[in-house]
């Protein structure tokens, strides 16, 4: 067969069009152009689009990933901290997007973490309407709190002011489920918070919510100041919050007031009988007796706070509680501190958002507005917030998006902690931005109490004081460290330790706890940080172990080590030693860690990982040394 005859049959072969360049000519392709100034990158990125946002090609991005232990194709996502170090090293400058916008939303929500009650200083935050027109201002019902020790007669009592004191216009009772109560004596209406305890009045402390004005301290006259009754005193007296003293169940045939009131007076409490400026009421609440006693010093206590609120602003507000409610879905209970809240409102609530599509008095009826000082349920919330949240009413929703964005980040980040170290307060102290060291003291027994108190008082001068915000015997417990994070308070321990609870929310919160078992070093390191001379000492803490099994040529990344975790983690970015035979052949930093494909940011003990050394010489056998250098506890 002829070679042809294949075209011969089918005909001649069609002529196709020539798209590209002429013969002789020069195919050429347009370069990316670079962008100008800083780029804005998306947290995380793909690498496509990030070769499309720098200008340059993916085998340059490729390239500068591999160069620093990370292997990542074309359609896989790496995080803004990568891709900032891979930007810098091509000569980029990059920025987050959207980061200046959620600062902003951040500023603001910070602005707006301040205490609701006092026209003075409240614990050192300021007033809500701090920045308002005075002629904008207007009174509003005090917040008021009770607290005491169990089956002292908290929920009693509560349960008798709302029997005798229902608001005006509302019948039937009060159905409590929203977390707040609200009463009218003689025409002046009081918000009532429905707390479990101290625990959670110093719970929304921690989370830089201050919504109590007063706070009420039960105490049953036939039983006494008891161990809840003490920490409650100190929870109040942390928060700065006026305190009155109802002494309840005085119907008992074995009831002993006078008692109540030595007692009170040996816990550092005097009241107005004793020469002190603490009220003291007699109620009894199955009796109905004393409450209207008790109702007037709640109202002459807030007359004398001024308590005064900006209706006529955006709404602020804490949140108390929050729960899914099956037909209505989020549901949370906000107290409205300054500001009127409307149905419509485009809110932020911590880590999450939302418009507000209902409202829910302290009755249950559905209302249009919540005005200063009152307690509403709102419906319209993206996700459950947490009680201390603050709510802000906000202009837009990508501003809440953006307010919820940050707070995502930070509590991810683990920020957002108000604990401080001594050696931060030291460092305070000497700026003069602070002048006291606030303390919780704990001991093996209570004979130490008296020397290590008269020990520091000792350390006081007129510009700088140790202020003990609780003193006690015995191990050091979830409330202490509790009352330390909400009081950006030290716990200092002598010849004692922490329970198990306590270490949990020590290392949840960041507190300081200082254990010591030299009296002199106790007050050494005190009298160092009240002069602003405390500086951390670094230790070195050995982290972990790995034993190198296979060494990887990995090209211009440098050689990568097979290895097995033998004890302890591996962290990715700490300090390393390599050892061959007992000696130390390289002092270097973790560049990477991989388990099979994936970056981890560290791998346990019994398990393989890859680990990328700032070390050329590495062998099969070497041990590999995990360390970081940390600031000494006592």
């Amino acid at each position: 067969m002829p070679p042809n005859r294949y075209r011969q049959r089918r005909g001649p072969r069609p002529q196709r069009k020539r798209t590209g360049p002429r013969p002789g000519g020069v195919l050429t392709e347009t370069a990316p152009v670079r962008p100008a100034g800083p780029v804005e990158l998306p947290n995380p990125v793909v690498v496509k689009d990030f070769a499309e946002i720098l200008g340059v090609s993916i085998a340059e991005i490729i390239n500068v990933l591999i160069k620093n232990g990370i292997f990542a194709t074309v359609n896989q996502s790496i995080d803004f901290d990568t891709a900032s170090l891979v930007a810098g090293e091509l000569g980029f400058e990059t920025t987050q997007s959207g980061a200046a916008e959620r600062a902003t939303a951040a500023e603001a929500a910070e602005a707006e973490l301040v205490a609701p009650g006092t026209a003075t200083e409240t614990n050192g935050r300021t007033p809500l309407w701090a920045d308002d027109d005075p002629s904008t201002l207007v009174a509003r019902a005090p917040i008021v709190t009770v607290m005491g020790h169990v089956d002292h007669g908290k929920t009693s009592l509560l349960d008798a002011i709302r029997e005798t004191k229902v608001a005006s216009g509302e019948s039937g009772g009060i159905t409590q489920h929203i977390g707040a109560s609200e009463v009218d004596h003689n025409g002046k209406r009081i918000v009532f918070l429905d707390t479990p305890g101290h625990e959670a009045f110093t719970a929304m402390r921690a989370r830089g919510a201050q919504v109590t004005d007063i706070a009420i301290i039960v105490v049953a006259a036939d039983d006494g100041v008891m161990p809840q009754t003490k920490e409650a005193i100190d929870h109040v007296r942390a928060a700065r919050v006026p305190m009155i003293v109802a002494i309840n169940k005085i119907d008992k045939p074995d009831a002993q007031p006078d008692r109540v009131k030595q007692e009170l007076a040996d816990n550092g409490v005097l009241i107005e009988e004793y020469g002190g400026d603490i009220i003291a009421v007699p109620v009894s609440a199955k009796q109905r007796t004393g409450i209207d006693d008790l109702m007037e010093m709640v109202l002459l206590v807030a007359d004398l706070q001024d308590l005064k609120a900006n209706p006529d602003r955006d709404a602020v507000g804490t949140i108390i509680e929050s729960k899914v409610d099956k037909g209505r879905g989020n549901v949370a209970t906000v107290l409205v501190q300054t500001g009127t809240l409307k149905i419509g409102d485009i809110v932020t609530v911590g880590r999450t958002s939302g418009r507000v599509r209902a409202l829910n008095n302290a009755a249950g009826k559905r209302v249009k507005v919540a005005e200063p000082a009152t307690a509403v349920e709102i419906i319209g919330l993206q996700g459950l917030p947490e009680a201390g949240d603050t709510l802000r009413v906000v202009a837009d929703e990508k501003t809440a998006r953006d307010a919820a964005e940050t707070a995502e980040i930070a509590a991810a980040g683990g920020e957002g902690r108000t604990a401080s170290t001594l050696e931060e307060v030291s460092a305070q102290i000497k700026d003069s931005e602070v002048a006291e060291l606030r303390v919780v003291l704990k001991t093996d027994v209570q004979g130490s109490l008296g020397a290590i108190r008269h020990a520091l008082e000792r350390l006081n001068t007129s510009e700088v004081r140790v202020n003990i915000l609780r003193e006690g015997a015995g191990d050091i417990n979830e409330s202490d460290i509790n009352l330390a994070s909400a009081s950006d308070a030290v716990v200092i321990g002598f010849n004692t330790k922490l329970d198990a609870g306590a270490q949990r929310s020590a290392e949840a919160t960041g507190v300081d706890v200082r254990i010591y078992d030299v009296i002199y070093k106790l007050t050494d390191d005190l009298g160092q940080a009240l002069s602003g001379l405390l500086t951390p000492k670094l230790v070195e803490q050995i982290e972990g172990h790995a034993e190198v099994r296979m060494v990887i040529k990995a090209g211009r990344a440098g050689n990568i080590a097979g290895s097995y975790v033998t004890d302890g983690r591996i962290v990715r970015g700490g300090q390393a030693r390599l050892m061959r035979g007992g000696e130390v052949i390289a002092d270097t930093r973790i560049t990477s860690l991989k388990r099979f494909k994936d970056d981890v940011r560290e791998v346990a003990t019994n398990l393989e990982c890859g680990i990328g050394l700032d070390a050329e010489d590495i062998a099969e056998g070497d041990v590999i040394e995990c360390y970081q250098m940390v600031s000494e506890q006592a």
